[in-house]
C-alpha cells in the first residue's frame, strides 16, 4: 500500500516557503501539545535552503530537538558532515536554541558506537514529530544504500535498533556511515520526501512502480501503512 501523496511546485523557491511554513508549523504544535517536539533533518545538498528558511521563522526552538537522518563517520567540522550542515544553516537565527542530537561519537567505527547512538536518539521524543527525508537517483534514503553492507539489518523493521552502522558502496572516506533504520522512520508522525529535478521525479516513480526494498530502500517508505509521506518537488 501506498500512502505518498505528490506536491509540485513551480519552482524551488515557492516550494522552499510553504515547505519551511509547513514544518515549524508541526513542531511548534508538536510542542503545544507534547511540551516538546522532535524533527529528523536530511543530509546532502538539497536541503540547506530550506533548513535557511526554517531558521528565520518563530517558533519554540528551544523546545525543539534535531538530528540527523544519518551521518558519515568523519568529524563534524568535516565538509561531508550532515551535522555540519545542519548547524551553518539550520541552528542558527531564531533555530539557534535548539538542541542537535548528533549519530556520531568518538568511537573508531560506526558499530562500536551504535548502543551510545540509540540509546541518545531513544530520548528523543518519539514517534518523531517531523521526519525530513532525501532520495538519490538510486533510490536511497537517509544512508540506506542499495548493496550496503548492513542494508538488510538496517531495513528489518523487526528489529528494535533505531540507529545501524552502515558501508555504502562506494563514496570514497565517506562510506562508512551511521544511519536511521527503516523502523526508526517510520516511527514518525508524518515523513515528507524532498525532491528537486526530473531526474529525481523519475526515480520517484521508479520506486512505485517497484516492490523490492534492497534494491531501492525508499520503497520502504513509499510502500508501507504505517506513516503518512507527503513528497515535495519542484524542478
Amino acid at each position: 500500500m501506498t500512502m505518498a501523496d505528490l506536491h509540485r511546485f513551480p519552482d524551488g523557491d515557492t516550494l522552499t516557503r510553504d515547505l519551511a511554513a509547513e514544518i515549524v508549523g508541526r513542531l511548534t504544535d508538536a510542542v503545544k501539545a507534547h511540551g516538546v517536539a522532535s524533527l529528523v533533518c536530511a543530509g546532502g545538498t538539497t536541503p540547506g535552503e530550506l533548513y535557511e528558511a526554517m531558521s528565520a521563522l518563530d517558533a519554540p526552538w528551544s523546545r525543539i530537538m534535531v538530528t540527523a537522518s544519518d551521518e558519515r563517520w568523519a568529524p563534524p567540522d568535516s565538509e561531508a558532515s550532515n551535522e555540519r550542515l545542519v548547524r551553518q544553516t539550520l541552528l542558527q537565527n531564531k533555530a539557534a536554541a535548539a538542541r542537535y542530537v548528533p549519530l556520531r561519537t568518538d568511537d573508531p567505527t560506526p558499530e562500536a558506537a551504535e548502543d551510545a547512538v540509540n540509546a541518545t536518539v531513544a530520548a528523543m521524543r518519539r514517534p518523531f514529530d517531523v521526519t525530513l527525508i532525501g532520495m538519490g537517483t538510486d533510490l536511497h534514503i537517509a544512508s540506506l544504500c542499495p548493496e550496503a553492507e548492513g542494508l538488510e539489518a538496517a531495513m528489518d523493521v523487526s528489529s528494535p535498533a533505531l540507529v545501524h552502522a552502515i558501508r555504502a558502496k562506494s563514496g570514497a572516506g565517506s562510506n562508512i556511515r551511521m544511519t536511521l533504520t527503516l523502523r526508526a522512520l517510520l516511527e514518525s508522525e508524518v515523513i515528507l520526501l524532498l525532491i528537486r529535478g526530473e531526474a529525481k521525479l523519475k526515480a520517484y516513480r521508479e520506486a512505485l512502480a517497484g516492490e523490492d526494498v534492497l534494491e531501492g530502500p525508499v520503497r520502504g517508505v513509499l510502500h508501507q501503512a504505517i506513516t503518512p509521506v507527503h513528497v515535495y518537488w519542484s524542478p
